[in-house]
């Protein structure tokens, strides 16, 4: 098992997979906005920048990611990434299953948007060991992440599902407990790095 874990580790943390990685990361992200795109057509601009969670929390992993890669730690970015790409992929894994339970059939685009939302929330727990973010940058990623959901949950700009719109107020309380489970998360990261935090 241990050797196992190695040559997996070994995978993970190999440059060349972690390039690949970001290609995909990257196709991934362009694809998001894709498919907000009919509903940025209908927000107001003041909102733009918060409607987008998916593709935004995949974009902050991907500079973090670039930055591994070339040697250099975007701190803020960082603690961004881990909270929201792990927030929103399961938001998205959830809201998805819900739909399909709700009596609206998801399909193969919806099952797809499961399975690669779900690996988002893995690949950023798989790489906390190159997480270097410190409180600071936790503080603000968690002061982002929470006004956000204001601005989805109490101005309206949440991601539309229609067979669950009904249920904005259940899926507003949901979203804010996982913002919080998922800043702890970034608060274990730092608690378990001394190390990291006399960098």
């Amino acid at each position: 098992m241990h050797t196992v874990l190695t040559q997996i580790k070994f995978i993970l943390f190999h440059k060349s997979f972690m390039w690949l990685l970001l290609v995909v990361n990257i196709l991934g992200t362009a694809y998001g906005y894709y498919w907000y795109k009919w509903q940025l057509e209908i927000t107001k601009p003041i909102y733009l920048i918060f409607v987008p969670d998916s593709p935004t929390a995949s974009l902050f992993f991907s500079i973090a990611l670039f930055g591994w890669l070339i040697n250099r730690h975007f701190k803020l970015i960082e603690a961004l990434a881990l909270i929201t790409l792990v927030k929103y992929g399961l938001w998205a894994v959830v809201m998805n299953i819900w739909t399909q339970f709700e009596g609206s059939p998801i399909g193969i685009v919806g099952w797809m948007l499961i399975a690669s939302h779900f690996a988002m929330a893995v690949q950023a727990v798989l790489y906390i060991p190159f997480y270097k973010f410190k409180w600071i940058h936790m503080l603000i990623a968690a002061i982002w992440t929470l006004h956000n959901d204001v601005i989805d949950y109490v101005f309206g700009q949440m991601p539309i599902y229609r067979s669950l719109s009904e249920h904005y107020q259940t899926i507003g309380y949901f979203t804010f407990w996982l913002s919080i489970a998922c800043i702890l998360l970034a608060i274990k990261v730092i608690k378990s790095s001394p190390i990291q935090q006399s960098k």
